[in-house]
């Protein structure tokens, strides 16, 4: 994958605020920050799903009308015709994808919610721990500008895994994996180790998962070592292979 440097730039600012021990609502606020920076977007909301009430709530939001998004909780999310959608893949994603930008274009959710604030193309990505959401990052541009494109879901592919561990973190770790319901396996990695187990599934290399952690690669490789033990597995493909079962 070829970077920019201000990409990189981004990308060190991003993986730096996420190795802190933030509250959840600071970590959703601030990578949307620099998300609006490295994507060359507009608009920014994250919410978090709510399995027992069936909604999303907890909004953070950047340049959007608060009484707009209050609109968006109190109405729009149950006539929405993209969300689920999105949330079901697991995984970053265009609006497009889901949906021709011709058809949501003639949805009451388009004209009366996302137009009112200028919103045109859009991407989400989503935080999963186990079947739990626990975290989403919503990323749109204005009805001037160009769609996301599959670089976009590149860069949100590299920056997943941490935010899901600053979320954990910040959720209360071992705490939040019982409550996530994580297959039994994965319940005796601590946050971090699940957040480097998550790495190594989306295949990065020891230098790669140090650069986003801070850290020197020998202490990436002391955690392999406790993931390994823990798991009861040799080798990275037998850690890939246990969390491909669980996401």
């Amino acid at each position: 994958m070829y970077l920019a440097a201000s990409e990189s730039r981004v990308l060190a600012r991003i993986f730096g605020l996420l190795s802190e021990d933030l509250g959840e609502h600071d970590v959703r606020e601030a990578v949307g920050h620099h998300l609006l920076e490295l994507l060359q977007a507009d608009y920014y909301a994250s919410y978090v799903w709510q399995d027992a009430a069936r909604r999303f709530d907890q909004a953070v939001f950047l340049n959007m009308d608060p009484k707009n998004l209050a609109n968006y909780e109190r109405y729009y999310q149950y006539h929405d015709p993209i969300t689920f959608k999105l949330q079901a893949r697991r995984e970053p994603t265009l609006v497009t994808q889901v949906i021709p930008q011709r058809d949501l274009m003639r949805t009451e959710f388009f004209n009366d919610f996302l137009a009112r604030d200028g919103l045109r193309w859009g991407v989400n990505a989503y935080s999963y721990v186990g079947d739990r959401n626990i975290g989403d990052v919503r990323i749109w541009r204005g009805r001037r500008r160009d769609n996301f494109d599959a670089h976009t879901l590149e860069l949100l592919r590299l920056i997943e895994p941490a935010f899901t561990g600053a979320l954990l973190r910040a959720r209360g770790g071992a705490a939040a994996l019982n409550e996530a319901r994580q297959p039994a396996p994965l319940l005796k990695l601590s946050v971090r180790e699940l957040e480097i187990a998550r790495m190594i599934a989306d295949d990065l290399s020891d230098k790669e998962i140090a650069y986003r952690l801070g850290v020197e690669i020998s202490t990436v490789r002391t955690y392999l070592g406790r993931i390994f033990d823990k798991l009861g597995v040799r080798r990275r493909s037998g850690v890939a292979s246990l969390l491909s079962r669980h996401r």
